[in-house]
């Protein structure tokens, strides 16, 4: 059901590429289960150009539990640093998913990025991804960094699942004392593991990520539908937002995931957060990721790498 209101898709290549999938959806992801869905995303991947040639690409495993994580550092000289944590309803993505996007953003806003590959549902449910991310972080800020090049301040970035993670990792944080990471940046967040909010019903089939689709990976990842409204796995059921870095918040029109993501920003301005939020008009979910298919969705990714590159200014 569309709504009323709403404004076409950005541009002719994504709604071509909007229609194609309204087309040929594939089967539903609860059909097919997570190894087959891991492989078909690696065909996608296999089939992108190439990300842009980058100074250095290092794969390390950091932190007390030996997470990996991919770094990217776009010149000889210490950076500041994003660790950046990938999409996929918390089954599929990986270093090779968002590698194109993390070259874009190293090289677009001069940061080091250090991508996370944290672990998966179904094989290692909630909290293990919460756990890696902490650990990752926690990492970066007290100095493990700077044997790799990273100086200066520590933010946090995640789309989609990865967004529900930054936001987790910042809570879980700051409840334990620390260390906070001086921003984090959520791009088309979950939020919201029950499903509940309108979008996710007005924007369920047709635009790319179906409701149902992200429902099956919450369920992989929180098996017990009672911990789907706890605010350990649904960031925006947080009783109390305060005491968390300032947030870049980044939704999508066409994306059952939008009122949530919107909802969220709300709350953290209303906790005296400081927040940059922008709901990118004639969007899909997922665009950082369609910048090959959608010359609008590369430039909604760019206006992303432009927030980054602003954010990282004021912390300097």
């Amino acid at each position: 059901m569309a709504e009323p209101s709403s404004s076409p898709l950005a541009d002719a290549e994504l709604a071509a590429f909007v229609e194609a999938v309204r087309q040929d959806p594939g089967p539903p992801a609860r059909a097919v289960g997570a190894v087959a869905l891991r492989h078909a995303q690696r065909l996608r991947v296999d089939a992108r150009p190439p990300g842009p040639e980058i100074d250095r690409v290092e794969d390390l495993t950091v932190g007390a539990a030996a997470v990996r994580t991919r770094l990217y550092r776009p010149s000889p000289t210490a950076q500041p640093l994003v660790v950046f944590l990938h999409g996929g309803m918390w089954t599929i993505g990986d270093l090779e998913s968002h590698d194109r996007a993390c070259r874009r953003l190293a090289l677009t806003t001069g940061t080091a990025v250090l991508s996370v590959d944290y672990r998966r549902a179904p094989e290692h449910p909630w909290p293990a991804a919460v756990d890696d991310c902490v650990d990752v972080i926690r990492w970066a800020a007290t100095g493990g960094g700077s044997r790799a090049g990273i100086a200066g301040p520590t933010v946090v970035m995640g789309d989609s699942s990865g967004g529900n993670l930054a936001a987790l990792a910042c809570l879980r944080l700051r409840d334990e004392g620390g260390p906070l990471p001086a921003a984090q940046v959520l791009l088309y967040p979950n939020t919201d593991l029950t499903l509940s909010c309108a979008s996710t019903r007005t924007k369920a089939t047709g635009w790319g990520l179906a409701t149902d689709d992200v429902a099956w990976g919450a369920e992989q990842w929180v098996p017990d539908p009672a911990r789907r409204a706890d605010a350990a796995v649904s960031p925006l059921f947080a009783a109390d937002l305060s005491g968390l870095p300032p947030a870049v918040v980044v939704t999508a029109e066409h994306d059952p995931l939008r009122d949530e993501g919107n909802a969220y920003a709300a709350r953290l301005a209303g906790a005296g957060i400081p927040v940059r939020h922008r709901c990118e008009a004639g969007m899909v979910h997922g665009f950082l990721t369609l910048d090959t298919v959608s010359p609008a969705a590369a430039a909604a990714g760019d206006r992303v790498y432009a927030d980054v590159a602003d954010l990282m200014a004021r912390l300097r």
